[in-house]
């Protein structure tokens, strides 16, 4: 049985230094990722234990117009720069092909599941195995699905151990839920929970959320059809109450 967890998120931005500085002046530490040299695109990165933020932007326009099978390069050269919105949440798990197997029955345009790789901000090879979803739910956009090598332990381990992983100094924030404004949000839960496996946590008029692993993706009342906001459980004072804005997506603190 695969299992599914929330692994991050994708932000699309033209200027990667802008969400590493916004971060920065608030005590959290983004950095530098690195260049995905096939699809034209680069990276700055947060961490909140494995799951983080990825604020995507584009190294070579030339390279990511002629990029094949990934929607979030294909979406990233239709949005930006006008556009520098909250993309998609990336699902994790351990059985890609179950996953495929199971989202192809259900009738979704899926990419062919394929090898992905960047270098890192110190010349390190990142590899992972991915499958991006074609298409929307009601002008909502899927998530798509990612394959790490090694078990959740082994990746935070190795994580921690090189630095990617390390505390913020404004203190402990965990990523806790991805809000998505949807003209009908009990539609969009139902139909992603039954895609995805995903049980209804609660249920309230025009509020739906449906559970991830500890973390949950709520559906609530909006025009928008569109993920705008990411929720953060914190006990540091200098965060709690806290939004930060980068583009048009919002970081919110509680």
């Amino acid at each position: 049985m695969a299992t599914l967890k929330w692994d991050h998120l994708v932000h699309y931005v033209n200027d990667l230094d802008k969400p590493v500085e916004i971060f920065g002046d608030h005590g959290l530490i983004a950095f530098k990722g690195g260049s995905h040299k096939d699809w034209g695109t680069y990276n700055a990165l947060s961490y909140f234990g494995l799951t983080y933020l990825e604020f995507l932007g584009i190294e070579n326009l030339e390279l990511a117009k002629a990029t094949e099978h990934n929607v979030v390069v294909r979406d990233a050269v239709n949005l930006l720069p006008e556009q520098e919105v909250l993309s998609r949440v990336v699902i994790r798990t351990n059985d890609i092909e179950e996953i495929a197997a199971s989202l192809k029955a259900a009738g979704l345009s899926l990419s062919p599941i394929i090898d992905g790789k960047r270098l890192d901000n110190k010349g390190r090879l990142i590899e992972w195995r991915m499958m991006t979803i074609d298409g929307d739910f009601q002008g909502l956009v899927y998530p798509f699905i990612i394959q790490w090598n090694g078990t959740d332990e082994e990746r935070l381990e190795r994580l921690t151990a090189s630095g990617v992983i390390q505390s913020h100094p404004a203190g402990h924030a965990e990523i806790v839920r991805a809000v998505f404004r949807v003209s009908d949000p009990a539609a969009a839960a139902e139909h992603w929970g039954a895609l995805f496996g995903l049980p209804i946590a609660q249920s309230e008029v025009n509020n739906f959320t449906l559970e991830i692993g500890d973390k949950s993706f709520a559906f609530v009342q909006g025009d928008e059809n569109q993920f705008k906001q990411v929720l953060f459980e914190t006990d540091s004072t200098g965060l709690k109450g806290k939004t930060i804005q980068v583009g048009a997506g919002e970081y919110v603190f509680v």
